[in-house]
């Protein structure tokens, strides 16, 4: 069979014993089975033997080979989905607060899958398998905005492609902390934080040698009161929390990002962070489309009372 891959995209799934997170990943199979499977290195770390005790990390890809492996059952769920526009190939959806993307250990319900595949029944793409139908790139569990979603392979390979090539538009709409007096951009590479610290491990970060490269692009907007700033950021890349790494990086981490930010102030919220711009070229019809979702109230509240 062809190697699944899992990745550790949510910080919640970062810190997690390898053979716990696979038990909950993959609940058919034992404890003792999955722990042997690591030892005899059929169970890969990116691309890398490890020990069972191994503490997942925020961006590991967790390789699984050579063993017969069943699925995970994913329910299909009536959830309420905010449609911003939906055609035979592709959906794009406004996502609210505290909605999880995929399954994964700790959110096998409730999730924009579980609602696509609802909405959608049979029409979404298999390519990233069945804990993933339909789903391209991923935006956090408490970012809100706009996410598209793919109804077959061949508009997923298209779409994917244009990720891949950074010629899709993506722009979000931000809060952080401290006022800004110019545009800039921020072009540093984004790994996975090499500290041996637990509370360290749900981190990704800067990493000049062995990181990916990571340019954001950040405009201001409006400058609230001295102490914040509302910006755009407009991503030329797409890295695991790139714009929350990238801001705080430089001195300005978001409102109430739990992981990057290190004032209490507004952590009740999450970071305010909206993907508020999503545009691309069309599959079929080779037109380019832009699509945008509204600030979400808890967002336009913030910015008042902030002025």
């Amino acid at each position: 069979m062809d190697p699944r891959i899992i990745e550790i995209e949510e910080a919640e799934e970062a810190g997690i014993r390898l053979d716990r997170y696979l038990t909950e990943v993959l609940p058919d199979y034992s404890r003792s089975y999955l722990q042997n499977q690591i030892k005899e290195g059929n169970i890969l770390v990116n691309d890398r033997p490890v020990k069972v005790s191994y503490l997942t990390r925020m961006g590991d890809e967790i390789r699984v080979a050579d063993i017969e492996l069943r699925e995970p059952e994913i329910a299909a769920e009536d959830i309420p989905l905010s449609v911003l526009y939906e055609d035979d190939d592709v959906i794009l959806v406004d996502k609210p607060k505290g909605m999880v993307v995929h399954p994964a250990p700790g959110h096998m319900s409730g999730t924009l899958v579980n609602a696509l595949m609802y909405h959608c029944r049979d029409s979404l793409s298999g390519i990233n398998g069945i804990l993933r139908p339909g789903i391209v790139h991923r935006i956090d569990k408490d970012t809100t905005g706009v996410i598209i979603a793919c109804k077959n392979d061949r508009a997923h390979r298209i779409i994917a492609e244009q990720l891949k090539e950074h010629s899709i538009t993506r722009k979000y709409h931000a809060i952080v902390w401290n006022a800004l007096a110019e545009d800039g951009t921020v072009d540093a590479p984004i790994g996975r934080n090499p500290s041996k610290d637990p509370a360290e491990r749900k981190k990704m970060a800067i990493d000049p040698v062995g990181g990916r490269r990571a340019v954001t692009h950040y405009h201001v907007l409006e400058n609230l009161g001295g102490k914040c700033a509302y910006v755009e950021c407009q991503l030329e890349t797409g890295r695991t929390h790139q714009i929350r790494v990238h801001m705080a990086s430089i001195g300005h981490p978001l409102l109430g990002d739990p992981v990057y930010g290190k004032r209490k102030e507004y952590q009740q919220f999450g970071q305010v962070l909206h993907a508020k711009v999503f545009g691309f070229i069309h599959p079929t019809t080779g037109e380019y489309m832009e699509f945008e979702a509204p600030l979400p109230p808890y967002f336009t509240r913030l910015l008042q009372v902030l002025r």
